[in-house]
């Protein structure tokens, strides 16, 4: 009996460290890279000027490509880059028929060097632009993919997938059911009157977070050791399909 007794025991103990170790391994997260070392090309090449492509809007929300475009220009600038005026640009490539990065899959980046001068290309795509309204509480959820492409080498210089959720809601307004009614009609009135463009800069602060920082920033080419979790674009469905096809 003893012995029974001792092998529960020993049994019970081993499944406890099992269970710590696997909850450590969880906590830990992903492993950690350095901007030198995920990006390399960056720091070769050394980008000076910007050009921003026209987002390509897969989420269902119509204004999201506006908000996302009239906001990113200001976070490569604050980064350290001179970056041409998006309206411009814009326009210019409207009156050649571009209306979206789309239509430029094929086109040589070189071509952008030649036009307008410009070291690097940023094409980004929005996979989600959704607000969720459950009465109570509100969110919106920004997911973006985003890659700055070299006009001198064709090549990726920096990458970026990430997702922003931004709280809609209004607050707590007491308790009760008043408080209950009064929160749902504050919750509704903050997601019907909701500027997105703060959030939009937001989200593209935090994508710009990960990339080098350019020649007009007074830390350029001294970032290499800055650390940031290793996470890799996730695949896309429709490339799973065809993969397994």
């Amino acid at each position: 009996m003893k012995t029974i007794a001792k092998s529960k025991r020993v049994g019970l103990m081993f499944g406890l460290l099992l269970m710590l170790s696997l909850y450590y391994g969880c906590a830990a997260g992903p492993a950690m890279t350095t901007k030198g070392e995920k990006f390399p090309l960056m720091y070769e090449e050394t980008p000076r000027s910007i050009l921003i492509m026209p987002p390509i809007n897969e989420s269902t929300a119509a204004d999201a490509k506006e908000y996302y475009s009239t906001t990113v220009q200001e976070a490569l600038s604050y980064w350290g880059y001179y970056v041409f005026p998006y309206e411009i640009t814009a326009d210019v490539l409207k009156m050649e028929g571009i209306y979206d990065a789309e239509l430029l899959t094929n086109m040589p980046l070189a071509k952008f060097r030649e036009y307008f001068g410009a070291d690097a290309v940023l094409f980004t795509t929005i996979r989600k632009w959704d607000v969720q309204y459950l009465i109570l509480a509100s969110s919106l959820t920004v997911s973006i993919d985003a890659e700055l492409k070299s006009t001198q080498s064709d090549q990726t210089l920096w990458k970026y997938s990430g997702t922003t959720v931004v709280d809609l809601s209004g607050g707590d307004t007491g308790g009760g059911l008043a408080g209950l009614i009064a929160k749902a009609i504050v919750t509704a009135a903050s997601t019907a009157m909701a500027d997105y463009v703060p959030y939009a800069r937001q989200t593209n602060y935090r994508a710009l977070s990960t990339l080098p920082v350019g020649a007009y920033h007074p830390k350029h080419m001294t970032d290499q050791a800055m650390q940031f979790p290793d996470q890799s674009p996730p695949e896309r469905e429709d490339d799973d399909a065809s993969a397994t096809q």
